[in-house]
């Protein structure tokens, strides 16, 4: 015991304390005593020190979640103090709503270096969908969000999985900054109200299971996202962020587990952890527009996904890397290498790809053609199924 500790610890034991409470004290004292005797702090602090990254790594995806949980307690005390106004029926939400988006725009600017390329693509007024690649948690539609709120005066609409909507005291926050389960009908109706809307058809699958080398695209066989173009008539912006998927990771171990639990149970009960300062820049691509009389869901599905991954190829350094995203915050993005590694992973995110997505295509054509007296899907179906 050090001479300053054993000197404080006689202060206290000589201090004369109420007589309520002085058994206590001399019961902590020698709990006090015993410990700094037999506990070895510098071992502990080695220890401490050795498991330090650990702690960080899965330690601020829960500081995100009190970041979120601190925008509801923000919402509920700006309600309660505009009561007045909420019974006027006026927008007593946008001060909100910019509030919020400057808090997250400057986390996004500090610890990303968050950058939007193509906000000029963004329409000032009417409709516009927006389909992007799902990051393991998507912090960049986050950011882009304050964006739009910030620089266009617009709200994003976003469709959420389901889960979303059963976290406690989550519901004012999905509310208004509008995010919603998103049938096909609900999607449609946002756009031909002259909204801007954001989907992922990938979903939590792709936001949990996409390989963070590859960057793949894992759709499945969902067409909702098509059938609310086709039905909407409004422009498509393809999206995608560079290093959206090494901000945040999901853990090799036990992943085809949690896999299989995900396909048994839609639950996305899966450890996630990161935080990384990676440079995240997101990519909004020139509107497209379809010939909606003449073309099919299954072939806006096809040109969406060529697009997405052709901007996958063009913007992100493959396999991904946590440590080259994070030094791309003070040296810039390098010439993609032609290793053979990148070589083979970006043949893997695209000429297979699509040679698998044209088998599943000629698949599902003939499964239409053999049920041709189906009357289709139900319409409460998912834009993301």
């Amino acid at each position: 015991m050090s001479e300053a500790v054993a000197s404080a610890m006689t202060r206290l034991a000589e201090f004369q304390w109420p007589e309520i409470i002085q058994p206590h004290v001399e019961v902590l004292l020698l709990w006090m005593t015993w410990a700094i005797d037999h506990i070895d702090f510098d071992y502990l602090e080695y220890l401490l020190w050795l498991f330090l990254p650990i702690i960080i790594i899965f330690v601020i995806p829960i500081f995100l979640v009190l970041f979120i949980y601190g925008c509801v307690i923000f919402l509920h005390v700006y309600k309660f103090r505009n009561r007045i106004r909420e019974e006027l029926h006026t927008s007593y939400w946008n001060g909100a709503r910019i509030a919020i988006a400057s808090f997250w725009d400057a986390v996004g600017h500090i610890w990303h270096g968050y950058e939007v390329h193509g906000l000029e693509n963004i329409p000032d007024e009417g409709a516009a969908l927006f389909i992007y690649f799902h990051g393991c948690l998507p912090i960049d539609i986050y950011y882009l969000m304050a964006k739009c709120v910030l620089h266009k005066n617009r709200t994003l609409h976003c469709v959420g999985d389901n889960f979303i909507f059963k976290i406690p005291g989550w519901g004012l926050l999905t509310k208004v900054f509008s995010i919603t389960p998103g049938t096909v009908e609900d999607c449609t109706a946002n756009l031909k109200a002259g909204n801007l809307l954001s989907i992922a058809p990938g979903g939590v699958r792709e936001a949990l299971f996409s390989d963070p080398r590859l960057y793949d695209i894992m759709w499945s066989k969902r067409m909702g996202f098509a059938k609310v173009v086709l039905a909407s008539e409004a422009p498509v912006i393809p999206m995608f962020t560079e290093n959206c998927r090494d901000a945040f990771r999901v853990p090799e171990w036990g992943r085809s587990f949690f896999r299989w639990v995900y396909e048994k149970t839609k639950a996305p009960l899966c450890p996630i952890y990161g935080g990384f300062p990676v440079k995240m820049i997101t990519h909004l691509g020139p509107p497209m527009t379809f010939d909606y009389a003449n073309t099919s869901p299954e072939e806006i599905r096809k040109q969406l996904k060529r697009e997405i991954r052709s901007m996958i190829r063009e913007h992100q350094q493959l396999p991904g890397s946590v440590f080259r995203g994070i030094a791309q915050r003070f040296v810039g993005k390098k010439q993609k290498s032609g290793t053979p590694e990148s070589t083979e992973l970006l043949e893997r995110n695209g000429t297979h790809a699509t040679a698998v997505e044209e088998s599943e295509e000629v698949a599902q054509t003939i499964e239409r053609l053999s049920a041709a007296g189906d009357t289709g899907d139900s319409p409460s179906v998912a834009a993301t199924n």
